[in-house]
């Protein structure tokens, strides 16, 4: 079991940085939204919070922490996306991962208009997959996983690094990684587990039952990781068991974990 810690990096100092080292985290996500100071802070809600990330960055890297970025994708960002690519790359990350704006409750509230189009996530995912091409860190799409589809139909061909490598995207030939082998669940801070920060379906929480438990006992798991079981477009396309859809977007704008990706486009081709 792989322990990444995610975080907005404000608290993040060195000796924060040297306690997760030293009880075994092995990669810290920190939040940059922005190339540019305002962008981030005007996205975050506090002045300061693009300096204090960027501090947090060079407190794990000091400690020998791997970082990586968590940078949402939205239409105030959607111009700074190569600046922001550049950014994660020279600040020494070993992973860039975009994720794609899904209307979680938090989001629907405060920043609806900002979720892409699906033409606009189309052309963000094009764009990504040939910027791998050159860009010497592995990309990663959160929320999208119809990215890795873009990815094999281009035959993208990494050249800093193996192609196989790109199998460290979590959904690469294994679709949404939610709750799935390989994948992953959240566990938030009062210690309730979500199959994923954009699926917050409570599965249950650690302080009351065993991780291993709810990883191989829950029912809504048990949902997921049968793909025979999608809906609509989904379980007809002929990339399901590769891709499946995002589950978070499907359940926020549905209700219905199991529905069609509402915001995928290749339902139209």
């Amino acid at each position: 079991m792989r322990i990444v810690v995610g975080s907005n990096g404000t608290l993040i100092d060195a000796v924060t940085a040297q306690r997760m080292k030293d009880v075994g985290v092995q990669c810290v996500q920190i939040s940059i939204d922005g190339a540019r100071p305002e962008t981030h802070d005007t996205f975050r809600g506090e002045k300061g919070s693009f300096d204090k990330a960027m501090s947090a960055i060079e407190a794990c890297r000091g400690a020998g922490l791997p970082i990586q970025f968590g940078m949402v994708i939205r239409k105030g960002s959607l111009p700074e996306i190569p600046s922001m690519l550049e950014l994660a790359v020279k600040s020494g990350t070993n992973a860039a991962e975009f994720f794609d704006l899904v209307q979680v409750p938090r989001a629907r509230k405060q920043c609806a208009e900002e979720i892409l189009t699906i033409s606009e996530r189309k052309s963000v995912m094009e764009w990504l997959a040939e910027a791998q091409t050159d860009c010497p860190v592995v990309i990663r799409t959160p929320g999208c996983p119809m990215y890795p589809v873009i990815l094999k139909e281009k035959n993208i061909q990494p050249k800093h690094f193996p192609a196989h490598a790109l199998r460290r995207i979590p959904y690469y030939d294994r679709g949404c990684a939610a709750g799935m082998p390989n994948g992953y669940v959240t566990i938030l801070p009062n210690g309730d587990v979500i199959p994923c920060m954009l699926l917050q379906i409570k599965l249950g929480n650690v302080r009351q039952e065993s991780i291993v438990k709810i990883w191989e006992d829950s029912p809504i798991l048990a949902k997921l990781r049968s793909r025979f079981l999608l809906e609509g477009q989904c379980n007809r396309c002929r990339h399901r068991d590769v891709c499946a859809g995002c589950r978070g977007r499907a359940y926020e704008e549905t209700g219905n974990v199991l529905a069609s990706d509402p915001g995928c486009w290749i339902a139209g081709e």
